[in-house]
C-alpha cells in the first residue's frame, strides 16, 4: 500500500475529565464537535470528537478504572494517547505489517458503526500508539 493511500483521521488525546476537555478545546480554541459524546460499553471510555481540519480530534475518558485507558492514564498521566492513520486495505496493511515483524496489539481488525480498526503495539512504532482505521 503506498503512503498517499495513507491519511489522518484523528489524533486522540486521554483526558481526566471529557467535560472540562471539552469546555477547553470546544469552547476556548473554537474546535467544533464532530457528533455526540459517546460512551464505549465494551472498552470501558466515553469520547467525543471534535473537527480539526480534515481530521479529528478524539477525547478519551476512563469509566472503568480496570480499562486499558485508566491504566494508561494512571501510568502515564492525561495527554496524547494514539494517533489514528486511516487505511483504504485494513486486512491487507495488518498482514504486510505482521510479515515485516510489526508487533500487533489487535491481529484482527475489530469493527464498530461502519468502521473496522485495529492497533499497533508503541514498540513498533518508536513509542506512539497506532490506531489503523477503515471506513465500510
Amino acid at each position: 500500500m503506498e503512503a498517499e493511500n495513507i491519511t489522518l483521521n484523528h489524533i486522540a488525546l486521554v483526558v481526566e475529565d471529557l467535560r472540562e476537555a471539552l469546555v477547553f478545546w470546544s469552547e476556548k480554541m473554537g474546535l467544533p464537535a464532530a457528533g455526540a459524546a459517546q460512551t464505549i460499553s465494551d472498552e470501558g471510555v466515553d469520547i467525543a470528537f471534535l473537527q480539526l481540519g480534515d481530521a479529528r480530534l478524539e477525547l478519551i475518558q476512563p469509566r472503568d478504572q480496570a480499562s486499558g485507558v485508566a491504566r494508561y492514564l494512571a501510568k502515564r498521566g492525561a495527554g496524547l494517547h494514539h494517533i489514528c492513520l486511516e487505511v483504504q486495505d485494513l486486512d491487507a496493511k495488518l498482514g504486510e505489517l505482521a510479515a515485516q515483524g510489526i508487533e500487533l496489539i489487535n491481529e484482527a481488525p475489530r469493527e464498530r458503526e461502519g468502521r473496522r480498526y485495529a492497533f499497533v503495539h508503541p514498540a513498533s512504532t518508536g513509542g506512539v500508539l497506532l490506531e489503523l482505521y477503515e471506513r465500510r
